[in-house]
Order: structure tokens, then C-alpha cells, then sequence
């Protein structure tokens, strides 16, 4: 596969390493990002490893709730520029996008693309406006939450990034207030687990791939023992692990309690 450089752009921005890094990075593993996330990560050269993963690109989240407050969804759109994603038109479509998965009978993406929308399909829709707007843009992704308990959402840097936290308790202020805090927490830190134990073993063998890699290529442990790196790989993966799942991070608003 070509290497571009919008190519080398999004990895850059996913990773902070430098530009011919990522280019190498992209030619070594044939154009695929994901992989080259994991060769950067390997060879010490992910300056912003917080940041591997996410998608680089612009676009909007939005949020809706039926009356009751029973159901939510979130939906994300992606658009080529920051400009299209302030469109009004584009910013319409993505909130019409949302009140709709109220609806969808699942979370499948495919199937929300073929729900019926405007006499014609949420799909053939999107295409129309491509066509109109004159920018590629993509629904990757929604989620719909019905709950007998408490839901609530919260939006962060204009639109970028959405959360619903879903609790089983009673629906009131408190409540409301609590999950929302914890929404923030995933906005800001973004875990990928509830907790440890959520995290499947292949996940895990995978970090712990790259953290050996990462130490093999360190020339500060080219004379440790053995036993000594792996005690170095353990703690190593426990604090990575522990980064990733919400119930073990640093609570973000610790900083400004009073002690």
C-alpha cells in the first residue's frame, strides 16, 4: 500500500512521533496504522502513547433522549475538516442521526445505514450530502442505552467527545450528579475496561509484547538479568493496565478536593 501524507499525518497525531518516524513506521507494516501504532510503541518512538488509538479525525458526537429519559444514543460522525463539522447542515444531519438510533432495534452499524430516513436510507442520505457538501464523511459509530436505572451524557471540547454512563440506581439528583462526574472521567482519560477484570488475556499479551520489545530495544538493559526485566515487564503492565480501566484510574477531580 502507498504511504501518504495524510497518512503520515494521523499517525503523527496519534502518536507524537516524528514525521519520518511514522513514515518509516507506515512503509515497515505496509500502510497499516494500527500496526504502526505498535512498531512506533516498540521502538520508544510514541511520544503520546495516551493518544495511540484514537481517530484522527474531525467530525461531531451528538446525544439524544426519548421524554422519559429511559433511552439514550450517541452517535459519531467523521468529516474531513473542522470546517464541515460546523457546517449547520452537517451539525443537523448528525442530531436528526441521533434521535433516529432512539429507534434502531440494534447496535449495528450497517443496519442504522439502512433505516428508513428522509423517503430514502440513512446511507443514500449520507451520500447525497457528500455529493452536496463535497467532503468525504463516515458514521463510524453509535450506541443506544436502555435503562431501568440512571443515564446521562456528557459532551466535551465542543462536540469532539460524547459519553453515557449507565447506573443501576434510583433516578434523581444525586445520581445524575455522581454520573456525571464518572462521564467526565471517561471523557478526560478515555478507559477502555470498566476494571482488571474485563480485560481479555489477548490484550493483555499484546502490551505485554510490546513492552518486551520496548525494553529489548533500550541499550540501558542490554546487561540486566533476566528476572530483573521481567520484574521490570510486570510493573510496567500493571501500570498500564491500571490506566485503562475506570474503576482503578486517578479520579480527575481529585486535584481540586480539599485535603
Amino acid at each position: 500500500m502507498a504511504v501518504t501524507a495524510q497518512m503520515v499525518k494521523e499517525l503523527r497525531e496519534m502518536t507524537g512521533a516524528g514525521m519520518m518516524d511514522c513514515k518509516k513506521a507506515l512503509v515497515e507494516v505496509d500502510g497499516n496504522i494500527e500496526a504502526a501504532v505498535d512498531y512506533l510503541k516498540e521502538k520508544g518512538l510514541a511520544k503520546a502513547a495516551k493518544k495511540a488509538g484514537r481517530v484522527a479525525a474531525e467530525g461531531l458526537v451528538k446525544i439524544a433522549f426519548t421524554d422519559d429519559h429511559k433511552t439514550a444514543a450517541i452517535v459519531e460522525v467523521n468529516s474531513e475538516t473542522d470546517f464541515v463539522s460546523k457546517n449547520g447542515e452537517f451539525v443537523n444531519f448528525v442530531d436528526d442521526l441521533a434521535k433516529l438510533a432512539l429507534t434502531a432495534e440494534t447496535n449495528d452499524i450497517e443496519a442504522f445505514k439502512a433505516m428508513a430516513y428522509e423517503g430514502s436510507t440513512v446511507a443514500d442520505v449520507l451520500t447525497a450530502k457528500i455529493a452536496k457538501i463535497g467532503e468525504n464523511m463516515n458514521i463510524r459509530r453509535f450506541a443506544r442505552i436502555e435503562t431501568t436505572g440512571a443515564v446521562v451524557d456528557y459532551i466535551h471540547a465542543a462536540g469532539k467527545i460524547g459519553v453515557l454512563v449507565e447506573a443501576e440506581a434510583e433516578n434523581n439528583d444525586a445520581t445524575k450528579e455522581c454520573l456525571r462526574n464518572v462521564a467526565m472521567q471517561v471523557a478526560a482519560l478515555s478507559p477502555k475496561y470498566l476494571s482488571s477484570d474485563d480485560i481479555p488475556e489477548e490484550y493483555k499479551e499484546h502490551e505485554k509484547k510490546i513492552l518486551i520489545e520496548q525494553l529489548k530495544n533500550d541499550p540501558k538493559n542490554a546487561n540486566k538479568p533476566e528476572n530483573i526485566i521481567e520484574k521490570m515487564i510486570t510493573g510496567r503492565l500493571a501500570k498500564e493496565l491500571k490506566e485503562i480501566c475506570l474503576l482503578e484510574q486517578e479520579y480527575v477531580k481529585a486535584e481540586n478536593k480539599e485535603t
